[in-house]
C-alpha cells in the first residue's frame, strides 16, 4: 500500500468513517470503525496528517491522536460542505473532509487545550444560568400580573414582588405555594450564580491577558474573560478586521458587476462575545451621551450623525480591534496613543 499523506475522519458517537490518500492523490484507505478501534488503528499508522470537522468531541480527538504524533487539522463545517459530492452519508463526508483540509486557502480551527475547554465550559454554564433566571423572573411577574400584582422592569424589583405576594391573604393557597416554589428556585439561581461570578472574577484577576484587556473602554472584567476564554490564539487572525468580522461586526457583502452593496452586520461567530462588545459600547455612548467620560474626536462625530444602535455596532467593532492588537502585540492599553492614530 502506497503512503498515506492525509485521512479524513467523519466522527459521530460511536461510528467513524475514515478516508485516506497516497501521494498520487488516490484513494490509498477507507474504513469504518467503532470507536474503541479509532486509537488503535492510529497508533500503529506512521505520523501523517488527519483532518476532522470542529464539531462536537473534535477538540477531544484532536489531542489523543497529536499524542500519537500525528498533525491534526480542524476545519469549520461550513467549509467542507461544498466538497460533498452527490449523497449524503459518513463516507462522502470523510472524502470532503480529506479534499478541503488540501486546499492551500482553507482556514483551521486551532486545537483547544482541555483546560480552555474548562474555561469555556465556565462560560457556557453562567450563560445558561442567565436564561434560566430571565425566563424564571418573567413567569413570576406574568402570573403576578393574573393576580394584580404589577412592578417596574428590573431584577431588584423581584424581590420586593414575593414579599408583597407573600403577604397578600386574599390570594387562593395553591398560588401562594406556587409563588414560594418559585422563589425557592429563584433564590437558588442567585446563589449558583454568585458562585460562577466568584469563579469568572477568580479567572479575571489571575490571567494577564484578561487584566489589560479590561482596560479598554466598554471592556470590564466579564467581557475581558471572555475574550481571553473563547479567543485561543489571536495570532490565528492576519488583522484586526479579520478578528472583527470572525466575531460578526462586520457588514455582509452583497457586491457586484462592480456595484459594493454593503448590508448589516454578519452576525457570524460566537453571539456571547458579540453581544458582550455591543453591550459594553451601549453602556459608553450612553456615558458620553450623558457629559460623561472622555471621547475621541472620532466617537463624538460617530455619535452626532448615527443612530445609537449603529453607533453601538461601530464602537463594538473598533473595540474588537483594539483587543486583537493587545493580545497579539502584550502590550497595555494607552489611549493617548489611540487617538493619535486617529487623528
Amino acid at each position: 500500500m502506497e503512503k498515506i499523506t492525509r485521512i479524513g475522519m467523519d466522527t459521530s458517537k460511536q461510528i467513524f468513517q475514515l478516508h485516506g490518500v497516497d501521494t498520487a492523490e488516490e484513494p490509498a484507505l477507507r474504513k469504518k470503525l467503532r470507536r474503541s478501534q479509532v486509537l488503535p488503528l492510529f497508533a500503529k499508522l506512521p505520523p501523517t496528517k488527519v483532518g476532522l470537522e470542529a464539531c462536537s468531541g473534535a477538540h477531544y480527538w484532536a489531542r489523543e491522536l497529536r499524542a500519537l504524533g500525528h498533525e491534526v487539522m480542524l476545519l469549520p463545517a461550513q467549509y467542507v460542505k461544498p466538497y460533498v459530492k452527490r449523497g449524503k452519508n459518513d463516507a462522502a463526508d470523510a472524502e470532503a473532509i480529506c479534499e478541503a483540509m488540501s486546499r492551500p486557502s482553507m482556514r483551521f480551527v486551532p486545537v483547544k487545550t482541555a483546560e480552555q475547554q474548562a474555561a469555556q465550559m465556565l462560560l457556557g454554564t453562567r450563560e445558561r444560568l442567565l436564561r434560566r433566571r430571565t425566563q424564571l423572573s418573567n413567569a413570576i411577574r406574568g402570573y403576578a400580573a393574573e393576580f394584580g400584582h404589577i412592578i417596574a422592569k428590573g431584577l431588584r424589583n423581584l424581590g420586593p414582588l414575593l414579599a408583597r405576594i407573600e403577604a397578600d391573604t386574599a390570594l387562593p393557597e395553591l398560588a401562594r405555594s406556587l409563588f414560594r416554589a418559585h422563589a425557592e428556585e429563584y433564590r437558588e439561581l442567585e446563589a449558583r450564580l454568585c458562585q460562577i461570578d466568584a469563579q469568572v472574577m477568580a479567572f479575571h484577576r489571575n490571567n494577564e491577558l484578561s487584566r489589560r484587556l479590561a482596560q479598554i473602554p466598554g471592556v470590564g472584567p466579564i467581557g475581558a474573560t471572555i475574550l481571553a476564554i473563547k479567543v485561543t490564539d489571536a495570532h490565528h487572525f492576519r488583522s484586526g478586521r479579520d478578528f472583527s468580522a470572525w466575531i460578526g461586526l462586520t457588514p455582509k457583502d452583497h457586491s457586484t458587476a462592480g456595484r459594493v452593496r454593503p448590508g448589516g452586520i454578519t452576525r457570524a461567530g460566537d453571539e456571547m462575545l458579540r453581544s458582550v462588545l455591543v453591550v459594553g459600547a451601549t453602556a459608553v455612548i450612553r456615558q458620553i451621551r450623558c457629559g460623561r467620560g472622555q471621547a475621541s474626536n472620532w466617537l463624538l462625530e460617530l455619535v452626532k450623525r448615527k443612530t445609537a444602535k449603529l453607533a453601538a455596532v461601530a464602537l463594538a467593532n473598533k473595540t474588537a480591534r483594539i483587543a486583537w492588537r493587545l493580545m497579539v502585540s502584550g502590550q497595555n492599553y494607552a489611549p493617548n496613543r489611540l487617538q493619535a492614530a486617529t487623528a
